[in-house]
C-alpha cells in the first residue's frame, strides 16, 4: 500500500513522443497522479517526478526516445524518473541501463503508475516492471486536451493484425476497448469543460468492440447524440473497416466531419501481400471513390511507407502510378525501418538508404501538390472553422471540417468558437487559407 503523503507537495513534469494515443495517455497518467496530490511542475522549474511516455514505431523513434530521457535526467538531476510506452515495453532493460532512469513501465502498468512510485527514492539502476504481451488486456480510459481547443479521446488499444513489418501488437497488445456507455461519459466530460472537437484515438479503432460486443458504427451514432459537442473526428482507420454504412453515416451526421484517414502503405498488390495487409489496391480505390462521391469536399489523408523489404523498383513504380490515380488530399509519408522480431526481416531483397530517401521525396512532392491543389478547390466556398487558442504573432489559426487550416487576425473574442467563414486565397507564409468574415 502506497504512502499518499509522499507525493504531498511534490511536482511532476511530463513528456510525450509518438502518437496522439500516447498523449491522451499521458494525460491520464498526469491526473492520476494530480489525484494522488501532486501537482504539475511549471515551465523551467525542476520537477520531483518525471514521466515520460516512448514510442517506438521507428529506430529513429528509439533513438529519439534515448535522447529525450536523457535530456529530461540533465535538466530534472533529482528527478524521480519513469519511462513507459511502447519503446518502454519492447526493450526495457535497454532503458532500464541508462543512468538517472528508477522506473521502467510496461504497457500494462502505465495507466496504474501511483502504484509503482514506492518511495520515489532515486535508484541505482532502473526497475523494471512488465507484463508479457499476451497479459496485456486491460483498458484504461484516456482523454487529453491539447493547446488548441480539441481533446483526444482513446476508444481502442491494441491490434490483432501482426503486420509483416509491425512492432505495434507487441508493444500494445491484442485488441481491446472501452464500453459505448463508459465513452459516451467522457464525451458528456468534454462538453462540461468547455471542448468543442473531439478526436477519436486507438491503435486500431476501426477494430473497436473485442472487449464489449459492441460496434465502432454504433460507437459513432451514441457520440453523435451528446449534445454539445461541435464536431467529432475519426482518426486513422483500416480501409476494410471503414465500411459504407460508416462512410454513409458521416454524411449525414451534423458532427462527424468529412475528413477521413487511411493507411494505404503501398499501391501495390504484391507489397501488400507482403506486408501481410488485410486489403488491396481495388478495395482501397472503392473507399475513396465511395467518399468522394457522396463527400466531394471531404479531406483525405493518406499513410504511405516507403522502402520495404521487397519494393523493388517495378513495385515501387506500380505504387506510385496507383497513389497518382486516387483522388487523395494529403499523403504523411513514412520510410520503412527495420524492427527487430518482425517477419518482414525474412524477406530477402533490401532497399537501400539512397533510394528509400529518393522515394520518400517523390510521394512527398506529389502530397505538396496534391494538398495544395485540394486547399484551392476550397477557395470560395463557405466553412465552419474552430478557431485554436494558439496566438502566433498577430494571427490565429484553426481548420475547417473538412481540414482546411485558415488564418485570420487574433481576436481573443473567436477563441474556441465555431465560426462561419469564407475561404480566402492562399498565403504562403501563414501556409493557410484566409478566412474572410
Amino acid at each position: 500500500m502506497i504512502d499518499q503523503s509522499i507525493f504531498q507537495n511534490k511536482t511532476a513534469s511530463y513528456y510525450t513522443l509518438g502518437c496522439k494515443l500516447n498523449f491522451a495517455e499521458t494525460s491520464a497518467i498526469g491526473r492520476q497522479l494530480s489525484h494522488a496530490g501532486v501537482t504539475r511542475a511549471r515551465k523551467g522549474q525542476q520537477a520531483d517526478i518525471c514521466v515520460i511516455n516512448t514510442c517506438s514505431v521507428t529506430e529513429l523513434a528509439d533513438k529519439k526516445g534515448r535522447q529525450a530521457i536523457r535530456k529530461v535526467i540533465q535538466e530534472n538531476p533529482s528527478a524521480f524518473v519513469v519511462v513507459t510506452g511502447c519503446y518502454a515495453q519492447l526493450k526495457p532493460d535497454e532503458i532500464a541501463t541508462i543512468e538517472g532512469v528508477d522506473l521502467v513501465l510496461g504497457a500494462e502498468q502505465k495507466l496504474d503508475v501511483v502504484k509503482y512510485l514506492d518511495d520515489l527514492q532515486k535508484k541505482d539502476k532502473g526497475e523494471v516492471v512488465i507484463s508479457k504481451t499476451h497479459r496485456i488486456r486491460s483498458f484504461v480510459p484516456s482523454l487529453s486536451a491539447d493547446d488548441r481547443t480539441r481533446y483526444f479521446l482513446k476508444v481502442q488499444d491494441g491490434c490483432d493484425y501482426f503486420c509483416s513489418f509491425c512492432t505495434i501488437p507487441f508493444a500494445r497488445g491484442r485488441s481491446r476497448n472501452g464500453s459505448i456507455a463508459d465513452l459516451v461519459n467522457q464525451a458528456r466530460q468534454v462538453v462540461e469543460e468547455g471542448g468543442k472537437e473531439i478526436v477519436l484515438t486507438g491503435v486500431n479503432i476501426g477494430d473497436f468492440g473485442h472487449t464489449t460486443n459492441e460496434l465502432f458504427i454504433d460507437l459513432l451514432k451514441a457520440l453523435d447524440k451528446v449534445d454539445g459537442v461541435e464536431r467529432y473526428r475519426i482518426s486513422s482507420i483500416e480501409p476494410n473497416l471503414l465500411t459504407d454504412e460508416i462512410i454513409d453515416f458521416v454524411a449525414s451526421s451534423k458532427r462527424f466531419a468529412p475528413h477521413f484517414h487511411m493507411p494505404l502503405q503501398a499501391g501495390s498488390d504484391a507489397v501488400l501481400k507482403l506486408m501481410k495487409r488485410k486489403y488491396d489496391s481495388v478495395l482501397f480505390r472503392h473507399k475513396v471513390d465511395k467518399i468522394k462521391q457522396i463527400l466531394p469536399h471531404a479531406f483525405i489523408g493518406v499513410d504511405v511507407i516507403v522502402g520495404v523489404r521487397g519494393e523493388t523498383d517495378d513495385y515501387f513504380s506500380e505504387s506510385e502510378a496507383f497513389i497518382r490515380s486516387i483522388d487523395f488530399s494529403q499523403l504523411h509519408v513514412f520510410t520503412y525501418s527495420e524492427r527487430p522480431g518482425t517477419q518482414a526481416l525474412q524477406i530477402d531483397y533490401a532497399v537501400d538508404p539512397k533510394t528509400k530517401h529518393a522515394r520518400s521525396k517523390t510521394l512527398l512532392d506529389l502530397s505538396e501538390e496534391k494538398l495544395r491543389q485540394f486547399y484551392e478547390s476550397q477557395k470560395g466556398t463557405r466553412r465552419k472553422v474552430l478557431f485554436e487558442h494558439t496566438k502566433r504573432g498577430q494571427k490565429m489559426h484553426g481548420f475547417t471540417e473538412n481540414y482546411v487550416k485558415l488564418y485570420a487576425e487574433y481576436d481573443s473574442r473567436y477563441v474556441n468558437r465555431v465560426m462561419d467563414v469564407e475561404v480566402g486565397a492562399y498565403c504562403e507564409e501563414e501556409m493557410a487559407m484566409e478566412a474572410l468574415f
